[in-house]
């Protein structure tokens, strides 16, 4: 498929095909919007909020999973996959009660447990409202950075078909950015393992 069938794609389709990757990878995601937002094929301002909104929908679920399916297999083993026994609990809870956005940042920036340990935030029956003002701080902090990272890589090639045309920057660009984006991911992962056995 040639460059000017993809950018065609995307021109025609970019909605499409931009909110389905928003739900599988949102990070990801956000930075190559911020990139055709630079150049005109997504509306920042929609964009954005496609990008809020799947975060904050997408920890609500995992919040509520927590607070009213706490005794089911799933939890149990997302428990586990966590490191985090049982007993362990009142550890977590004062975690999230005392350092609220400080383990949301950690655990939403942690590979392979973000889901688990939003999924404990409403096992320990964290109250709903503190936090969603958590997940939206974070989700801010963190899709907005991205996202803007993108719209200025972006606008260096000035155009879609500059991107196209340059794609093997591109693709070093976006690929740098994925690596050092899950080793920072993994290093969070390491570091909030570690807390609920120390706090």
């Amino acid at each position: 498929m040639s460059f000017d069938t993809v950018a065609h794609l995307i021109e025609v389709y970019r909605y499409w095909v931009f909110v389905p990757l928003a739900l599988l990878e949102g990070p990801v995601v956000s930075f190559a919007a911020g990139a055709l937002a630079s150049v005109g094929y997504l509306n920042m301002y929609l964009a954005l909020a496609v990008l809020f909104a799947r975060d904050i929908i997408v920890d609500s679920v995992c919040y509520f999973l927590g607070r009213y399916a706490k005794n089911r297999a799933l939890t149990k083993r997302l428990l586990l996959k966590i490191g985090v026994a049982q007993e362990q609990l009142n550890d977590v809870r004062a975690l999230w009660q005392e350092h609220g956005t400080r383990t949301m940042f950690l655990s939403k920036l942690s590979y392979g447990i973000s889901a688990a340990f939003l999924v404990v935030a409403g096992m320990v029956e964290m109250p709903f409202r503190k936090f969603l003002q958590y997940a939206a701080v974070v989700a801010v902090a963190q899709y907005g950075t991205l996202f803007f990272l993108g719209y200025f890589f972006g606008s260096a090639f000035g155009s879609l078909y500059g991107i196209f045309n340059n794609i093997q920057y591109v693709i070093a660009a976006i690929s740098l950015f994925a690596i050092g984006y899950y080793i920072f991911r993994a290093r969070m992962r390491e570091k909030l393992l570690k807390s609920p056995r120390g706090a």
